[in-house]
């Protein structure tokens, strides 16, 4: 496990130096033991900076034996804190229950150190409050470590959710323009080919004909431009009604019969009807060889629903194309409702959407 809070023994090794330094300054005078202790302090220093390439056993061992050998050149007693760092080590090397273990291990060694050189310590008020706050140091470092282990494990946590949190608006994201692509400039590439193809079709025959399908696909060009730029202020700005109708007129070149009705009163622009008359629309032109289709929006208290019902051959494989499945999504989103029904006679697209 990396050790989220890799600045405190450091800090530690650091309090320690200048206290024993300045003990011996002030007391017995520096010397050999101090040169000695500064150095051992130095090298704990430069331990901890490349922990990550020791063995995290063997670096434990290796930093209780310089604790130990610090411990005896120190002559300010100091140094007994640096102990504490065992169990506070032990628990992001191997968990924690190793560490109350090592912070129990400690503890018994003070014991049996003060036992073994201070006669009768256990009457004597100095060694007492300097074994309760060793306990005392030791249990803070447990605690500072768990607390440490479950912040960074939180982190780790919120990180990943974030990850996927943005992993998921970015697919959304994918998904909604390609709805977009597919519903406005997709349809009005269809009635463009269509137009085209009728100017083409009929340039010898009817020229008259043959200019309002070229003047309809410049329609369809200049509606495509118009809804990259800004499709959703002008819908909004329009009205779906009057964008209906502006719609059914440019499809409307003469070899169908496409009829708009609008009953009741528009509260507020409602995008999903106009992208769902899009998409009836464009199957019924397209592919459906209809003769007849109809277009009809009623308007009432909870919502408003839209049919398109064309005299085409229908789909008879019963599966719905990228439009048809990118449409559902959409009226899902806006808390709406659509069915889908398809024969040899016909097709009808029901689309209803609350407010």
């Amino acid at each position: 496990m990396v050790r989220p809070v890799p600045w405190v023994p450091p800090v530690l090794y650091g309090a320690v130096l200048a206290g024993g330094v300045y003990y011996a300054a002030i007391g017995p005078g520096l010397g050999a033991r101090t040169a000695g202790y500064t150095a051992l302090l130095c090298v704990l220093i430069v331990l901890d900076a490349r922990e990550r390439r020791v063995p995290p056993g063997l670096l434990l061992a290796v930093r209780v034996v310089l604790f130990g050998a610090v411990t005896g050149l120190d002559v300010s007693g100091l140094s007994r804190v640096l102990f504490v760092l065992v169990p506070f080590l032990g628990y992001f090397a191997f968990g924690p229950m190793a560490a109350v273990a090592l912070g129990a291990a400690c503890v018994a060694v003070l014991v049996g150190a003060f036992t073994l050189t201070v006669p009768n310590w256990q009457v004597r008020a100095e060694y007492i409050s300097d074994l309760l706050m060793f306990a005392l140091g030791v249990v803070l470092s447990v605690t500072m470590a768990a607390v440490a282990v479950r912040e960074q494990r939180a982190r780790s946590r919120l990180e990943a959710t974030l990850e996927q949190i943005a992993e998921l608006s970015a697919a959304r994201e994918r998904n909604r323009l390609a709805r977009e692509i597919h519903d406005s400039l997709g349809h009005h590439l269809t009635a463009i080919g269509i137009q085209l193809e009728k100017a083409e079709a009929f340039a010898a025959l009817d020229p008259a004909g043959a200019a309002q399908a070229v003047s309809s696909a410049r329609w369809s060009a200049g509606r495509a431009l118009e809804e990259v730029r800004a499709s959703v202020r002008a819908l909004d700005a329009q009205g779906i009604s009057a964008a209906l109708a502006d719609l059914v007129r440019a499809l409307d070149d003469g070899e169908r019969r496409i009829t708009l009705s609008v009953s009741g009163a528009e509260r507020r622009p409602l995008h999903v009807l106009y992208r769902a008359a899009q998409e009836g629309l464009t199957n019924a032109c397209r592919h459906a060889d209809a003769t007849e289709i109809r277009v009809a929006v009623r308007y009432h208290e909870r919502g408003a629903e839209l049919r398109v019902t064309d005299d085409g051959r229908g789909f008879g494989d019963g599966r719905e194309g990228f439009g048809l499945k990118g449409l559902r999504e959409r009226v899902r989103q806006a808390a709406g409702t659509m069915t889908v029904e398809s024969s040899s006679t016909g097709t009808e697209l029901r689309v209803n959407v609350p407010w």
